[in-house]
């Protein structure tokens, strides 16, 4: 696995610059990375993982890479757990219950919000077991401007998720380092890296208000082009009172 040098500033760049605006990762800082297996989370992995070995943060920091085993069955880990070896790291598993207590204890009917509470809780508590001040998740440029649109057309909020916060309840901080890049790019990224992409196996995968708003968000692109640089200056202007919300629902995460 290596970059291919024409195209490694288009990832480099705006992850570099996302983390130091925000002040998402300091030196020293032990990082653990939450890991599905999807594309967004494994290249997260992937470009930190780079930006550490070559210094380009100007400060040493540490990785931990946590998945869930959420007990679907069909779930194949193992292509991740030899990726993360690959690159020298031990990949840490956490079974869990969850998809039995979300689809056949609670039978939910909107599983996503329960399922993704129950996630968060277990990977935050997991990461201060490890002794991690930080949480790094997958969550990209596509997603912010999702939740944005969500917030507004379900919450009547003009929103979005914050790229850097403090969980008080587990005294970790929530960062997402790949805020600056576009869901393209990073699908670009996978094929040309062949990064593995681990098979999902919720009965709800793609089902989701996040689908809709996926494809509100591609019908808006084609009309104006430059909405995704206009809602990072949106980013980059606003302050937690007037753009980030503090209590998300973590639904429209799903």
């Amino acid at each position: 696995m290596s970059f291919k040098k024409k195209d490694n500033q288009h990832y480099y760049n705006p992850m570099r610059r996302a983390i130091l605006n925000h002040q998402m990762i300091e030196a020293g800082d032990k990082v653990a990375v939450g890991m599905s297996g999807g594309k967004d989370s494994t290249s997260l992995f992937y470009l930190l993982d780079q930006i550490r070995r070559q210094g380009r943060l100007g400060f040493d920091f540490e990785l931990v890479p946590i998945c869930l085993d959420m007990g679907f069955e069909g779930c194949d880990i193992s292509p991740l757990k030899e990726f993360v070896e690959k690159l020298g790291y031990q990949l840490e598993i956490v079974p869990t219950n969850i998809a039995k207590v979300v689809f056949d204890i609670r039978q939910e009917r909107s599983p996503c919000s329960l399922c993704a509470k129950l996630r968060r809780g277990i990977l935050y508590n997991r990461a201060k077991e490890l002794g991690c001040q930080k949480v790094a998740l997958g969550h990209h440029l596509d997603d912010a401007i999702e939740t944005y649109f969500m917030n507004f057309l379900f919450h009547g909020r003009l929103n979005s998720f914050e790229p850097k916060s403090y969980l008080t309840k587990t005294g970790v901080t929530l960062i997402r380092p790949l805020i600056y890049i576009e869901e393209k790019q990073i699908i670009r990224f996978v094929t040309r890296e062949e990064l593995p992409v681990v098979f999902n196996p919720c009965p709800v995968d793609k089902q989701t208000k996040r689908e809709e708003m996926k494809h509100l968000v591609t019908t808006l692109s084609q009309d104006y082009r430059d909405i995704r640089e206009k809602f990072i200056m949106g980013m980059e202007q606003g302050t937690e009172q007037d753009f980030w919300t503090k209590s998300l629902d973590e639904s429209l995460l799903s």
